[in-house]
């Protein structure tokens, strides 16, 4: 009897052990290296590196430019970074990516990425920071200046998203929804069969104009 009931308290201290590692945050970004990290179709890129523990991209070089995509895919997931850009700059972090189309917004929905305040062009409410790119605009302003650092948390589990902004949910939606498949046919991605159709994919770092920043890469898979 003994015998068992010790077993018995080994099992729940193994099960409980599995699921507070399965609870934690883990860095997918070292700050030393890209280990965990190539470009969209390992395309060439002059624009990524790492600068004093700092996810540096230099949207502006001279030279090739690529998205920086995760290795790894991820399905439901949470995922947290801090992240800043430089004035006039755009950028955006995408999700669900799959290299089954030209680029990684053909597929993986976008948290847009700006300096909302001084881009040197007008600017949708759909093209906000924070919001999901020509789908969803941010519920209200929650960004700090360009050269400030954000923190930025992204919930996708079973379809349901959640795009948080300096601790502030500014978006929330339900993919393949009603109104979504409405937003869809109606806007930008009615010609991208492909966009937003994976329920897994990998994530993506822009490549788009400008300098941008990011550190603390931390994902929780759900």
């Amino acid at each position: 009897m003994k015998i068992r009931v010790y077993l018995f308290f080994l099992l729940i201290m193994a099960v409980s052990l599995l699921q507070a590692q399965s609870n934690k945050l883990v860095p997918i970004f070292d700050g030393k290296s890209l280990a965990g990290w190539r470009t969209f179709q390992n395309k060439p890129s002059d624009s990524w590196k790492v600068e004093a523990g700092l996810l540096y991209g230099n949207g502006l070089n001279k030279g090739n430019h690529a998205d920086l995509i995760t290795e790894a895919e991820y399905e439901n997931f949470k995922l947290v970074f801090d992240w800043k850009i430089s004035k006039g700059g755009n950028s955006g972090l995408l999700y669900l990516v799959s290299e089954k189309t030209d680029a990684s917004f053909h597929s993986g929905p976008e948290y847009q990425l700006l300096d909302d305040q001084g881009y040197p062009e007008k600017i949708e409410n759909w093209q906000k920071t924070g919001a999901n790119y020509a789908m969803q605009a941010p519920a209200m302003d929650a960004t700090l200046p360009a050269g400030k650092w954000n923190h930025t948390v992204i919930i996708v589990n079973r379809g349901r998203v959640e795009h948080w902004l300096n601790g502030k949910r500014v978006v929330e939606y339900e993919l393949w929804s009603d109104a979504w498949n409405k937003a869809k046919a109606d806007g930008k991605w009615k010609d991208y069969p492909l966009y937003g159709m994976s329920k897994k994919g990998h994530i993506a770092i822009q490549d788009h104009g400008g300098d941008i920043w990011l550190k603390h890469i931390k994902i929780q898979e759900l």
